[in-house]
């Protein structure tokens, strides 16, 4: 038996938002649709589902993530999670420049809990709220490069 992950799925309250957060950070878009029916239904457990889609990859093609908005049965707004909370939890990249990125996300009103953080003079990373209240983590290499 073989097992390889697909993507995480990040339900979202505006769609093109949060799509343009993560092109702006370098991913790329390479799905948008629009996804309702039985078959829809019978997948998710949600009865009349219906829910604009879209699957972005990261350069390297070695991840993805899909987010969805919901149209029907209407989303559900729950409170931001926090670090210590138990489930989903957060997605996490490597970036040559965390100070680069930092800027990026901060053009779309998105900023560290907290501050930048160094572990043992081999990483330099944050967690910051990105839209629609998800915890993105940015991890800086020191040592290459």
């Amino acid at each position: 038996m073989s097992i390889k992950l697909e993507n995480v799925g990040i339900a979202v309250r505006d769609l093109e938002a949060t799509i343009s957060f993560f092109i702006d950070l370098g991913l790329e878009v390479v799905v948008r649709d629009t996804i309702s029916g039985a078959w829809a239904d019978t997948a998710v457990g949600l009865d009349g589902n219906h829910t604009r889609i879209a699957v972005l990859k990261t350069p390297d093609g070695h991840g993805q993530i899909e987010l969805f908005e919901y149209l029907h049965p209407a989303a559900i707004e729950t409170e931001p999670t926090l670090p210590n909370e138990v489930g989903m939890h957060r997605v996490a990249f490597s970036v040559d420049d965390i100070d680069a990125t930092l800027e990026i996300a901060s053009r779309h009103g998105c900023y560290p809990l907290r501050g930048v953080a160094t572990y043992l003079d081999i990483y330099k990373l944050t967690y910051l709220r990105g839209p629609s209240g998800i915890i993105v983590m940015l991890a800086q290499d020191l040592k290459s490069g």
